[in-house]
């Protein structure tokens, strides 16, 4: 059902200076950058590593672009860091489905378009040890992760 860690979410006030410094303490570039207004951030993936398959593993980061959003309201509670983990799926709605069936609340009515063109949704962190965990199906359907800018489904 879940295949792999596809990204690590991570809250922060200014996102280029944030990249700067994954980019020269750990080398990491970003692969990816979008702005999500239905969630109200400026996002950017930085690729960790990448597999055989073409599947990459990111860190997501995460800049909130009005003060309304989820991202904007956790940094004003809890500052700079870890905001969740995604792990990637080949079907996220059946794999929402079926952990909801084992009492863990599903955020989401339906999957919603998340980065790169993929469909997401979130489990509640009360759930899920504290951890807000997403759920992530790669663009296309196939392979349950992110895939490398540029790989072909």
């Amino acid at each position: 059902m879940l295949t792999r860690i596809d990204h690590v979410g991570i809250a922060c006030f200014d996102l280029d200076a944030t990249a700067d410094m994954y980019r020269r303490v750990h080398g990491f570039e970003v692969a990816h950058e979008e702005v999500n207004e239905e969630q109200g951030v400026r996002e950017a993936m930085l690729r960790v590593n990448g597999t055989d398959d073409g599947h990459a593993t990111y860190l997501q980061l995460l800049e909130p672009v009005r003060e309304d959003s989820p991202v904007a309201r956790f940094l004003a509670r809890h500052g700079e860091g870890v905001h969740h983990i995604a792990f990637g799926t080949g079907d996220v709605a059946g794999a929402a489905a079926e952990i909801g069936a084992k009492g863990v609340r599903v955020l989401d009515e339906a999957p919603r378009p998340g980065s790169m063109g993929s469909s997401i949704t979130f489990l509640h962190p009360k759930d899920c040890g504290g951890v807000l965990t997403e759920l992530v199906q790669a663009a296309g359907g196939s392979g349950g992760a992110h895939r490398e800018a540029g790989t072909a489904e």
